[in-house]
C-alpha cells in the first residue's frame, strides 16, 4: 500500500519512517496541477505543490493509524505558514487520502491532537491527485549527503 504526506522539507522527514518499517520512502511532489515540476519550482512556490513523501509499506508490519501518528510526531502541526525554517505553501503540511476510510482516520487524529493540545492545526486533508517523484538527487539525502543532512536538521530547527 502507499500513502502520502506533506511533512515540510522531504530530507528531514524521510529517515523516520524507515525506523518504524516502511519499505520504501519516495521525496515528490503532490497536490498541484502541474505535470512533472521541477524542486526549483516547487521551491520557488510556482505549482502549487507541497514536498511529499510516498510511503509503500505493508499494513501488516505498520498501518495507515501508525503512519499518522509518527507524521503527527515528526512535524509542527501549529504552524500554517510551513515549517520551522522551511515558509511557503509547498512546506505546509498535508494529508492526501485515497479513501473515506482514510481521510476519516486523519481527521479523527487531528481533531484528538486539538482536543489534547487546546490550539487549532493547520493540516491540509485533501483527496490524493497525483505524485511526482523528485530529482535522484532528492532521494535518500540522509544517506548520500549525511554532514549536510544532520546540519539542515539543526539549522531548520527539528534537531536541538
Amino acid at each position: 500500500m502507499k500513502a502520502y504526506f506533506a511533512g515540510g522539507c522531504f530530507w528531514c522527514v524521510t529517515p523516520i519512517y524507515k525506523i518504524y518499517g516502511v519499505d520504501k520512502v519516495v521525496c515528490g511532489y503532490s497536490g498541484g496541477d502541474e505535470v512533472n515540476p521541477t524542486y526549483a519550482d516547487v521551491k520557488a512556490q510556482k505549482t502549487g505543490h507541497r514536498e511529499t513523501i510516498e510511503l509503500e509499506y505493508e499494513p501488516k508490519t505498520v498501518n495507515y493509524e501508525k503512519l499518522l501518528d509518527i507524521f503527527l510526531s515528526n512535524v509542527d502541526p501549529f504552524d500554517g505558514q510551513g515549517q520551522f525554517i522551511d515558509k511557503g505553501f509547498s512546506y505546509t503540511l498535508a494529508i492526501y487520502y485515497q479513501t473515506d476510510e482514510e481521510k476519516e482516520i486523519a481527521l479523527k487524529k487531528i481533531h484528538e491532537l486539538e482536543a489534547r493540545s487546546g490550539k487549532k492545526t493547520f493540516i491540509a486533508v485533501e483527496p490524493f491527485k497525483s505524485f511526482y517523484r523528485a530529482e535522484e538527487e532528492h532521494q535518500d539525502y540522509y544517506l548520500k549527503n549525511p554532514e549536510a543532512f544532520e546540519r539542515e536538521l539543526k539549522e531548520s530547527g527539528r534537531k536541538k
